[in-house]
């Protein structure tokens, strides 16, 4: 009986504790029944660099500004992954199906990501609506094994995708057979070392200068993924942008911005009606040695600067008169008081002539200046091989630039990647460039573009006083045959291969395509995200990982 007494006594406690906590938790399960459930997660940064109004690409604004807190200007958590069986993505929780047998290609990964069928049974989630393109870019890591025995011609293609911190290296049958991770999106060329490590360049997403192109830093990786050296190099008055060009003394060239005032712009003899923003950013490029992580060598474009639009200013002249020198008041390429003025996008040198060829994009040209200078004499005119100091060798594309022509005159429109054929290649010593097109007279379409600069062996180039510098046209041009079907207005590049032919990589749209001589195309590779560009190492080149 006492027994009985004591069970039916904790019974009733037991029911009341129920009770209880029945009561105290009905608020809570009323509010969730009451709306669509809500849930907690971290969302991943999309990796977005650029700014935009209703139309056009624009620099990013400014806090109160029209139009501000877009995407680029918010660092959110960098994508990462853990292979466990499945796929886990480490900020979402999200998990990945894989697929089993053999490899596939990136192409075929992101058909793979419209038709997965996950399994709810194991928490993981079940959806029609495929990866967005941050998870796409991982998926060749997650469907693909180490190495792919079936690359027939032996080449690989390297290539940073600008909406990922992860670079790839791909055979010519579409497998990646290395990656390397960075805490950075690009910003925005990649190179291959001859000793296997990996130079990168980064976007610290730091600093007040937000264009395209925008970095901040350049780091050696390791295979392993160690961060063998970095440096850095943002602040509010520099920052690196767009391209880098390592040196056969293992010393690294870069492209950066520099901010001059609205009132140094105007002292230099800017027209004030060209100062949209109040500021200036002229580029400049240094010479960094990776062993002391120092700049041992300058050049600066705002030490070569002429204006015929105030002549009270020292550097006042006839602009037609001084081609070595760049005129502080020409606008094109962009909107007129762009702060971003010059927008160099790619750097290339010449150890035998010991000279620097960049792609300013802004000014429709490629200029050549020679690097034989110290620094002190890159900044003056005279001084170095060329006896010239730090003013312009050579410059083409947009006789305008420089009063010696007209827009009927124009050969290059808005390019990028211009580069010297290697020698030993077809066509060494030429420049290649790639052509975006924009505003050309017979309407907007891409070309690969290789002129013959008038140079001899010791470096000097030929110019008739008063006219424009050669040559009159590309002495080779791949277009498609209806020229308007293929147009990349942004990013993009080219490269001669050793057999002649040409790899083009359409910036945009992430499509790599090699082309004959003949215009024949003979590969291609559809990446669908956008890539700055690709570049091809040949099976024997020393620095490919094991």
């Amino acid at each position: 009986m006492k027994l009985y007494t004591s069970l039916k006594y904790w019974k009733v406690i037991l029911q009341l504790l129920i009770i209880v906590v029945c009561l105290a938790t009905l608020p809570q399960l009323t509010k969730a029944q009451s709306g669509p459930p809500t849930t907690s997660y971290t969302v991943t940064d999309t990796e977005q660099t650029r700014c935009y109004d209703n139309t056009n690409e624009i620099s990013c604004p400014q806090s109160g500004e029209a139009i501000y807190g877009q995407d680029a200007q918010y660092n959110g958590v960098q994508p990462s992954y853990v292979d466990n069986g499945t796929v886990t993505d480490l900020n979402t929780r999200l998990m990945w199906q894989k697929t089993p047998g053999d490899k596939a290609t990136l192409a075929e990964a992101v058909e793979v990501t419209d038709t997965l069928d996950i399994d709810t049974a194991t928490a993981t989630i079940t959806s029609a609506t495929p990866p967005t393109m941050p998870y796409r870019v991982n998926l060749p890591l997650i469907i693909g094994g180490p190495e792919d025995d079936s690359n027939a011609s032996g080449e690989f293609n390297l290539f940073a995708p600008l909406r990922s911190t992860t670079t790839y290296l791909m055979d010519n049958d579409g497998a990646v057979v290395y990656t390397w991770a960075s805490d950075y999106g690009p910003g925005n060329s990649v190179y291959l070392l001859e000793n296997g490590n990996l130079l990168r360049t980064g976007n610290t997403r730091s600093g007040s200068f937000e264009a395209g192109g925008a970095g901040g830093i350049v780091q050696e990786i390791a295979p392993d993924g160690t961060v063998v050296w970095e440096f850095e190099y943002v602040s509010d008055q520099v920052r690196l942008h767009h391209d880098i060009e390592p040196l056969p003394n293992g010393n690294v060239l870069m492209i950066a911005w520099e901010r001059r005032t609205e009132a140094e712009a105007i002292a230099a003899g800017r027209n004030p009606s060209l100062m949209r923003d109040g500021e200036i950013w002229p580029d400049h490029i240094i010479e960094v040695n990776s062993t002391i992580g120092a700049i041992v060598w300058e050049w600066h474009v705002w030490d070569h600067l002429i204006q015929d639009f105030d002549p009270t200013k020292e550097n006042y002249g006839i602009v037609i008169d001084h081609p070595e020198l760049v005129d502080l008041n020409f606008s094109s390429g962009g909107l007129p008081g762009d702060p971003d003025w010059n927008h160099t996008n790619s750097i290339d040198y010449d150890a035998e002539l010991d000279q620097i060829l960049l792609s300013v994009r802004s000014f429709s040209e490629i200029w050549v200046i020679d690097h034989s200078t110290t620094s002190a004499e890159a900044a003056g005119h005279a001084g170095g091989n060329s006896g010239k100091g730090g003013d312009l060798l050579y410059r083409w594309g947009n006789p305008k630039a420089y009063d010696a022509g007209t827009a009927a005159d124009q050969m290059l429109f808005v390019q990028h990647d211009a580069q010297w054929i290697p020698s030993g290649y077809p066509g060494e010593g030429n420049i290649l460039v790639f052509n975006n097109g924009t505003g050309r007279s017979s309407g907007n379409y891409s070309s690969v573009d290789e002129v013959i600069p008038p140079v001899d062996a010791s470096g000097n180039y030929t110019l008739t006083a008063g006219s424009a510098y050669g040559p009159a046209e590309p002495i080779w041009m791949y277009r498609a045959d209806n020229p308007t079907d293929f147009y990349a207005n942004r990013i993009s590049g080219a490269q001669r291969l050793s057999n002649g032919n040409t790899l083009i990589c359409d910036g945009p749209n992430g499509t790599f395509f090699e082309v004959t001589p003949e215009n024949d195309v003979v590969w291609t590779y559809d990446y669908e995200g956008e890539v700055f560009r690709v570049t091809r190492y040949a099976s024997d080149y020393p620095g490919l990982p094991d």
